[in-house]
């Protein structure tokens, strides 16, 4: 499903426009990120909860020439599917 879809459906569900189901979806992406960026949590009990995590830094390989290179640490957002996302999935 892309995010055109997406907003479809979420507009048929909650039995609203489809502008107003991409405003909302926009508005979702936009202050999760933000939150995210800011180092917060966002749980949606049943649904799942968004984090970051900080990947540490570490020593790779160059797979054209086979020399050692420095993979900088960086931040990466976890999802973590809840018990109630989980069954409707199984």
């Amino acid at each position: 499903m892309n995010k055109a879809q997406l907003i479809d459906a979420i507009a048929a569900e909650a039995q609203i426009t489809k502008a107003d189901a991409k405003k909302s979806l926009d508005a979702f992406v936009k202050v999760t990120g933000e939150a995210l960026k800011k180092g917060d949590k966002i749980v949606l009990v049943g649904f799942g909860s968004f984090a970051v995590a900080q990947k540490p830094g570490r020593t790779g390989r160059n797979p054209r020439t086979g020399a050692a290179i420095k993979i900088a640490p960086k931040n990466v957002v976890k999802f973590k599917a809840g018990a109630e996302l989980n069954a409707k999935v199984k």
